[in-house]
């Protein structure tokens, strides 16, 4: 049975099918944001609730127009509802923004401002506006007043959420093409929500409801085909200003490439021999993903060293699940992308050879080709297989046709006409079970490759300026394999119009649902989006939905990635805990732990073993203390201790395994490319210490003390002190400062 069977029949088929409102006209097309911002007035009044997508999808040209429009009128009220609002980095103090102003004017150059965002900074939006998020960017809005307007959902609870607020107008960046003089539009990076939304309002409109959604295109946004593309009717409105003289489209925001720490590529690497070969793919955000990229790419490309990393960090005994549920072999059958964030890490995959597992919208298909009766080649044997699980019949019809051909089963030269097969070479009986028939049709009516293979499916994307170019440069082979989709899609296993619960379950065969956490309780509970007094931090997001939906396949597991410990409040701490007043993920729920020091095996386990594997891959600084903690609650046995061959679990231990690879081209800080020059990296790295060292009060003494005999600065280092505002310091804190960054660089 195919996919096209078993969608609800109230939905259409494809993004771009409008049967379902087949009077619907094109959007409307207008030139200016205050002319969109006129015509949303004149449709839904001034009683509006935007929501806008997270992350670069937002259409800012509208939003500021809108915004700004509220400012003047007091008599709109304007209610702004979304997520991750993106802001260029600003330094808090004269040193950080003597450092990040040359680097922000050259990265982010033709990037606007938000401008509610930059007003929310100042404490200057006007009481007739509110703006809530359902995300924070990462620690962006830590105590503010923002954090009242905060709103916990589940990502895929996110269209219900809206609509129960009262959305009344969706704006989104999109992208436009024409072909043959046809204009379509692409959800590009945010097909996230919208692919939901649009049968949604077009519901309540139908009901009477003033709703209207809105795109504005942008050409520098990577127009993604398949389910991200649809049709004009899809808005009610676009914002194209193309047509006007001198326009030119603003330059999105690009996050620049994250530095990978020591820690976080010892993550990555263990991460990675849990990723069984087959298999399917999500991963997160951040310096963290970025390791597991590079790391399964090393995997791949040098496997011998690879497998000699783990051989000398004794993986195999100290860590079995690897061996049970993993694999450190190259990447034969490939992987299959399933995530929620499409990141750069998985073009790299894909440019290497590992991103090419591909999956069918078809159910029949994709079983076969998991039971391996079938594969990508096309053959006699193909037909035959479909025929068993009775996907067509012995007689072919016009459907079955259309199916085979669909998938590349037959190439496109068949035809059916009066119940026979014709191509260009003759003609046949439409039996499979006819010898005869079946000879021709294996001679002239097969194809050679199975199509519509899909090797990525994500929900929405953000990353640095060379990962938006290798999209806008996709061929179309590439565009056929990556597929922007709904987030309910993509994060969960219910049924919806794109693809049923069973199509799901076989595409995502082996699955490794990957997230990150800021702590672990020694219970197993992931604390990953707020702190215990209640201050969001970021946002559950999709993480609940993998971690779920890893419960309900057999052979999936979720994979948390965690620190073992960090800086707070100027004192390094443990985020392995014993326990702590709030959680993401609660301990029924606990699957598999990642810490650079290894993994955690949790799922099906008793406390006491969940205790001590915990306490195992927790930096030894802290693992005694845990495990005083576990034996006092009578969590753990009072005789045991910890195996000698977890007790060195140290700063220094990784450092050391670190630098002998990296001395071997393995590892380094920015694999793929770095968005800072040679002078930024030596002046960045050397104020990050100095911020680590002056952490504590006895610390930052102690610094004092330490660049007291520090030599003379160079000329190399007076050029970098005038960067940051040291060259001639005025105050007697600007000259203790300036001796403290230049025992830093003079190392």
């Amino acid at each position: 049975m195919s996919v096209l069977e078993i969608v609800d029949s109230s939905y259409p088929t494809s993004p771009l099918d409008t049967s379902v409102h087949p009077d619907k006209a094109p959007a409307t097309v207008v030139a200016t944001a205050d002319e969109m911002v006129d015509q949303i007035i004149a449709t839904v009044g001034k009683n509006i609730v935007l929501g806008a997508p997270l992350a670069i999808g937002k259409p800012v040209s509208f939003v500021n127009a809108l915004y700004q429009r509220a400012k003047k009128d007091q008599s709109i009220n304007l209610r702004i509802e979304t997520g991750i609002t993106l802001e260029k980095p600003v330094g808090k103090s004269k040193i950080e923004r003597g450092f990040l102003e040359p680097f922000v004017a050259r990265e982010f150059a033709d990037v606007p401002d938000i401008d509610y965002v930059m007003d929310l900074r100042a404490g200057k939006v006007p009481s007739n506006v509110t703006i809530s998020e359902f995300f924070f960017k990462a620690g962006s809005f830590m105590n503010s007043p923002q954090q009242q307007n905060y709103t916990s959902t589940n990502y895929t609870h996110a269209v219900r959420d809206l609509l129960d607020k009262g959305v009344n107008v969706i704006g989104q960046l999109v992208a436009a093409r024409t072909i043959d003089g046809v204009t379509t539009y692409s959800l590009c990076s945010n097909s996230d929500l919208a692919l939901d939304f649009i049968p949604e309002i077009k519901k309540l409109n139908a009901q009477g409801r003033n709703i209207a959604i809105i795109g504005e295109v942008n050409s520098n946004m990577p127009f993604m085909q398949n389910h991200a593309e649809v049709a004009s009717s899809a808005f009610d409105f676009i914002l194209d200003g193309n047509s006007l003289p001198d326009h030119k489209d603003y330059q999105l925001f690009a996050a620049p490439h994250a530095s990978i720490s020591a820690e976080d590529h010892m993550i990555g690497l263990y991460s990675s021999a849990l990723i069984k070969d087959g298999g399917t793919l999500q991963v997160g955000i951040g310096s963290l993903s970025s390791a597991l990229s590079y790391s399964a790419l090393v995997r791949h490309q040098k496997n011998r060293i690879y497998n000699k990393m783990l051989s000398e960090l004794n993986v195999y005994e100290k860590f079995p699940i690897c061996k049970e549920v993993g694999d450190t072999g190259v990447f034969e059958q490939g992987l299959y992308g399933c995530s929620e964030l499409m990141v750069d890490g998985f073009v790299h995959l894909y440019r290497a050879g590992i991103l090419k597992r591909e999956v069918f919208e078809d159910l029949t298909i994709q079983r076969l080709l998991n039971d391996g009766l079938i594969n990508h080649d096309v053959s006699v044997i193909t037909l035959l297989a479909l025929l068993e699980r009775e996907a067509i019949s012995a007689e072919l019809t016009a459907a079955d046709v259309t199916y085979l051909k669909r998938f590349g089963i037959f190439n496109n030269k068949v035809d059916y006409v009066d119940g026979k097969l014709v191509t260009t070479d003759g003609t046949s009986k439409a039996n499979i079970q006819d010898k005869d028939a079946l000879e021709w049709i294996t001679k002239y009516a097969l194809g050679q490759r199975l199509k519509g293979g899909t090797v990525m499916h994500g929900a929405f994307f953000i990353g640095p300026k060379d990962f938006y170019q290798e999209l806008n440069n996709f061929t179309q082979e590439d565009h056929d394999k990556f597929c922007m989709t709904s987030v309910n899609y993509v994060n969960d296993l219910y049924d919806h119009f794109l693809g049923n619960q069973q199509l799901k379950q076989a595409q995502r065969q082996h699955a490794r649902f990957m997230n990150s956490g800021m702590m672990v309780t020694l219970d197993g509970s992931v604390v990953s989006d707020a702190l215990e007094n209640g201050q969001v931090v970021s946002g559950v997001g999709g993480q609940y939905n993998f971690v779920a939906q890893s419960g309900q396949m057999r052979e999936s597991r979720s994979i948390i990635k965690i620190r073992s410990c960090s800086f707070r409040k100027g004192k390094l701490r443990s985020n392995i805990l014993f326990n702590y007043g709030h959680n993401t993920i609660p301990r029924q729920l606990r699957d598999i732990v990642v810490t650079e020091y290894g993994i955690a095996n949790l799922r099906s386990k008793p406390d006491h073993v969940v205790y001590t594997e915990l306490i195992k891959i927790a930096d030894s600084r802290f693992q005694q203390q845990l495990l005083e903690e576990a034996k006092a609650a009578g969590k753990v046995a009072k005789d045991y201790q910890i195996p000698k061959e977890f007790a060195n679990n140290t700063p220094e231990a990784i450092q050391a395994f670190y630098k002998k690879y990296t001395d071997q081209d393995i590892f380094g800080p920015f694999p793929f490319g770095c968005s800072f020059t040679e002078q930024e990296l030596k002046l960045g790295k050397a104020l990050k210490a100095l911020k680590s060292k002056c952490a504590t009060p006895a610390g930052k003494l102690k610094a004092i003390a330490q660049s007291l005999s520090a030599p003379k600065a160079g000329h190399d280092v007076d050029i970098l002190l005038k960067r940051v505002g040291l060259d001639k310091p005025e105050s007697l804190q600007e000259k203790i400062t300036r001796k403290l960054v230049i025992a830093e660089l003079v190392k």
